[in-house]
């Protein structure tokens, strides 16, 4: 603890203890804060879990189903058949607000080709179709993942900030406006005693000079 270095008046005594009562509260507030803030960042890392164990599976598919629709095509028939697709994604990208902490709110626009599959079902195999289908449903959770992950990563960053400010405030800041105020208050009485002692030995004198 560090006295905080003020004159030992009465109007400053006044003034720290505002500031006390304010730091006391403003500690108490934060503290929730930071504690809900927790909360909510441990529902965003088990959602964050579960969506990506899904999006994995589903790449793992994708994957294995594109390996066999190569093995059974040539590299040219493949090239020709995805070489101009017939979706295209867009994303909206929107704020939104977990505990005053903005964080990102994306959705997926697909926008769709009249031919769904670009290519002739005589030249691809069905292995191509369904890992093509699949790699899209897969791209929505994909994007749902970045939105998480980066949620979990602004709020992360929050708690941590918000951790060092109750520190701040629990460990440095109260204490020594305490220690302050303690100082303070000593000084104060002792001057009073001072005071109170020099009146008495004046007045004492007063009293033996009217007696003489």
């Amino acid at each position: 603890m560090a006295r905080i270095n003020v004159n030992p008046t009465r109007m400053e005594l006044k003034k720290l203890k505002a500031r006390l009562k304010t730091a006391v509260r403003g500690h108490k507030l934060l503290k929730d804060k930071t504690d809900e803030m927790v909360r909510r960042f441990s529902v965003i890392i088990r959602e964050n879990k579960k969506v990506r164990e899904d999006v994995e599976k589903d790449i793992a598919v994708v994957l294995s189903q594109f390996s066999v629709a190569r093995s059974l095509m040539s590299e040219a028939e493949i090239r020709l058949a995805f070489s101009m697709p017939s979706v295209s994604m867009e994303i909206d990208c929107d704020k939104g607000n977990v505990m005053s902490v903005p964080v990102p709110k994306l959705s997926l626009r697909e926008n769709v080709a009249a031919e769904k599959y670009p290519y002739s079902f005589i030249e691809v195999t069905s292995e191509a179709d369904y890992s093509v289908e699949l790699m899209g449903k897969a791209l929505v959770k994909l994007v749902k993942l970045a939105e998480i992950e980066k949620s979990a990563q602004m709020l992360a960053d929050e708690i941590e900030k918000s951790k060092r400010r109750v520190n701040a405030l629990e460990y440095v800041m109260i204490p020594d406006l305490e220690e302050t105020i303690k100082y303070i208050s000593m000084k104060l009485e002792e001057n009073d005693r001072s005071s109170r002692t020099r009146l008495m030995k004046v007045k004492s004198m007063l009293a033996e000079k009217a007696a003489r």
